[in-house]
């Protein structure tokens, strides 16, 4: 029967509050210290690396390059950014945010997906959403940064976790069909929140970045529906649940 547990579900045994799992922690660690060491970095070096591994949807696009007469670097300077993105941040407000919201999903998709299928499949989310920032913003030259695209990913698994009976989060259920009622209803929350923060602006974008980068949240939600089922290692024994 333990052979067909997935590699961190213990499902008979409460989990203490603070105790993290080895991914999420990882990620957050990450968050945190890499903000910290582009706080204290020199004004130089912290244009340096938003120049060069923020996600600049121009980069992408040879009519901006040729107009503006910048090179948009090699091929792996142009796919870099599609992750490294996703551990730069704007202020110590935005890496917090972002924290506290990966702290609420992260542990539920970890626990159930093991480590390494989580780290990829957070990176995923992140990549997905930077397509879709790309796409709808094609040829904008404002740097787009932090991990909420991925994160938000992460909240798309989470709801599909939860299960038909809205409970039972680490426990061998078959996810929440992705047509659903139940994920409809989150998921049109979810949609016109970030609708209506794009639109409206809320928020105070900092340090010269796009901090509501809502299409990006959008194609970052929508991979972690789609694709959740993918990394599941129980979506094998209930193929039809997937």
């Amino acid at each position: 029967m333990n052979a067909m547990m997935p590699p961190e579900d213990i499902p008979d045994q409460p989990q203490p509050f603070l105790r993290l799992p080895l991914g999420v922690g990882i990620l957050v660690g990450l968050l945190l210290v890499l903000y910290a060491a582009l706080s204290f970095a020199p004004p130089a070096l912290y244009d340096y690396v938003l120049a060069n591994f923020a996600f600049i949807p121009a980069r992408y696009s040879p009519a901006f390059l040729a107009a503006h007469s910048v090179d948009g670097g090699s091929l792996l300077a142009r796919a870099l950014p599609f992750v490294t993105y996703i551990f730069l941040h704007g202020s110590w407000t935005h890496v917090i945010v972002n924290t506290v919201w990966l702290l609420a999903f992260g542990p539920v998709v970890s626990r159930r997906f093991g480590v390494w299928r989580f780290l990829a499949f957070f990176l995923l989310c992140g990549i997905a959403g930077a397509a879709v920032q790309l796409a709808c913003n094609w040829g904008s030259a404002d740097p787009v940064i932090g991990a909420s695209a991925a994160i938000s990913g992460l909240m798309g698994a989470g709801f599909r976790l939860l299960g038909r009976d809205g409970g039972g989060m680490f426990r061998q259920q078959p996810m929440a069909p992705i047509f659903s009622r139940q994920i409809f209803l989150v998921s049109a929350v979810w949609v016109v929140i970030n609708v209506v923060a794009g639109l409206t602006g809320l928020g105070t974008p900092g340090a010269g970045v796009q901090l509501i980068a809502w299409q990006a949240h959008l194609g970052g939600y929508a991979a972690g529906l789609l694709l959740a089922g993918l990394f599941d290692p129980l979506a094998r024994l209930n193929p039809g649940e997937s």
